[in-house]
C-alpha cells in the first residue's frame, strides 16, 4: 500500500518510525502491544520473540574448543586466530596439533636433522632455510651440528654416517606418538580443571 507523498507523517514514540498521521493511533496501539525495542541493537522485535532474539543475536557464547565465554561477534576471530586449542601445523613436519602445544613441539621437531644433498652434511630443520641460501655444495660450512664427527673427519670434510632408514622412521613415529599422548594428557588436565 503506497503512501501519498503529500500526506503528513508523525514519528511513533515506541518504534521511532515515521507513520502517516492518519494511521498513528492504530499503529501505536498495535506497536506498543506487539513489539519491543531491543535494548542492545535497537531493532524492533515481536515481544514473544524478544528472548529468542537476544539469545540468537547478543547472548555471550562459549568456544567449543577451549570453553572460553565471549561476545558472539568475536567468536569467529577467536576460533581462527586466538583460541589456544585451534589446530595448527608444525612448520617442520606439518603435523597438526593444538596451538598451545606448537612451541614445545617445534622446539623438539626443529632440532631434528636432515641431510643436505649439496654438501652431504646434516642440518637442523630450524636452520635449513638459512643453510640452503648459503650452501654452495662445499663441505666447509660449519653452522651445522658437528656431533658424531671426529676432528679428523671434520678436517677432511667427510660427511657423517647416515642412520639407517628404519631407525629414522622409528624415531619419527615415536616422536609423533609422544606428541599425540602429550596433547591428550594436557587436554584432559584442562577439562578436569574446568569441572566445578
Amino acid at each position: 500500500m503506497a503512501v501519498a507523498s503529500d500526506q503528513a507523517t508523525t514519528i511513533c514514540s515506541h518504534c521511532d518510525r515515521a507513520i502517516p498521521s492518519s494511521n498513528l493511533d492504530l499503529h501505536v496501539a498495535h506497536c506498543s502491544r506487539k513489539l519491543e525495542k531491543c535494548k542492545i541493537c535497537g531493532d524492533m522485535v515481536p515481544k514473544k520473540h524478544a528472548e529468542e532474539h537476544f539469545l540468537s543475536t547478543h547472548a555471550p557464547v562459549t568456544c567449543s574448543l577451549c570453553s572460553e565465554t565471549m561476545a558472539r561477534e568475536v567468536l569467529t576471530v577467536h576460533k581462527g586466530e586466538n583460541c589456544p586449542q585451534r589446530i595448527v601445523t608444525c612448520e617442520y613436519c606439518e603435523f597438526p596439533l593444538p596451538a598451545i602445544d606448537l612451541f614445545k613441539h617445534q622446539e623438539v621437531c626443529g632440532n631434528r636433522t636432515e641431510l643436505c644433498h649439496l654438501c652431504s652434511r646434516y642440518i637442523r630443520l630450524r636452520e635449513r632455510d638459512d643453510h640452503e641460501s648459503r650452501c654452495n655444495g662445499g663441505t666447509n660450512i660449519v653452522a651445522e651440528s658437528s656431533r658424531n664427527i671426529s676432528p679428523a673427519e671434520r678436517d677432511r670434510g667427510a660427511p657423517r654416517r647416515q642412520p639407517p632408514k628404519k631407525r629414522l622412521l622409528f624415531t619419527i613415529a615415536i616422536t609423533g606418538v609422544a606428541v599425540l599422548f602429550g596433547s591428550l594428557i594436557f587436554q584432559r588436565k584442562v577439562e578436569n580443571s574446568q569441572v566445578p
